[in-house]
């Protein structure tokens, strides 16, 4: 189903991209940050997932986004057969890409394979940098890692060296963007890695 999506998503040229986190990690914060900054060059909608409530997605929506609601009922979990049907109540022809943000969760959202072009995930400074020991799927899984709150780093014992070298390990062809969603340190490097991306495989694709 996830192959067969990603075919659909080929033909029509829209890119999908799957986020994922822990909750708290700055997922919707960074997702507003990275429309905002690529606003004049590539149209962007979101899928918000979770358990329940539409409050990410009502957030968006008033900021001008189109962004559409998948409550999960119970599941920790979005899957391909899930993010179809979300994506088909989205006007894609109006969308270059569209941003999974998946449910809050570092164990799940790792098994199961969305249809996405792409997987990114976000840790958090205030996370720790033990995350890829406790969690080594997720990270062997992401094309790119967000470390976002960098700006929390003097208030914390992070070790950003330890960090990288044990994401290396598990996945020696991950990006690896140091940001701060809120102050914009480091955004620009991350959207211009997501625009060259969105434009590869819309060229690609069509």
């Amino acid at each position: 189903m996830a192959r067969r999506l990603r075919a659909k998503l080929a033909g029509s040229g829209t890119f999908l991209l799957n986020l994922m986190s822990s909750p708290g990690s700055g997922k919707t914060t960074t997702i507003l940050a990275t429309i905002e900054a690529l606003r004049d060059q590539v149209r962007i909608g979101v899928l918000e997932a979770d358990i329940d409530s539409k409050v990410d997605a009502e957030l968006l929506a008033a900021r001008g986004i189109a962004a559409l609601q998948l409550r999960t009922g119970g599941f920790c979990h979005l899957d391909a057969s899930m993010v179809e049907k979300g994506l088909d109540g989205m006007l894609l022809d109006e969308l270059d890409a569209v941003i999974i943000e998946n449910v809050g969760n570092l164990v799940c959202p790792a098994e199961f394979d969305t249809g996405a072009i792409n997987n990114a995930m976000i840790l958090s400074v205030p996370e720790g940098d033990d995350k890829p020991l406790k969690y080594p799927l997720m990270f062997s899984v992401c094309d790119v890692l967000l470390i976002n709150k960098v700006d929390y780093m003097e208030l914390s014992d992070f070790n950003m060296d330890a960090l990288r070298e044990r994401v290396s390990k598990l996945n020696p062809r991950i990006e690896i963007f140091e940001v701060s969603a809120k102050t914009g340190q480091g955004m620009e490097a991350w959207c211009a890695w997501l625009s060259a991306q969105i434009k590869d495989f819309t060229e690609r694709g069509t």
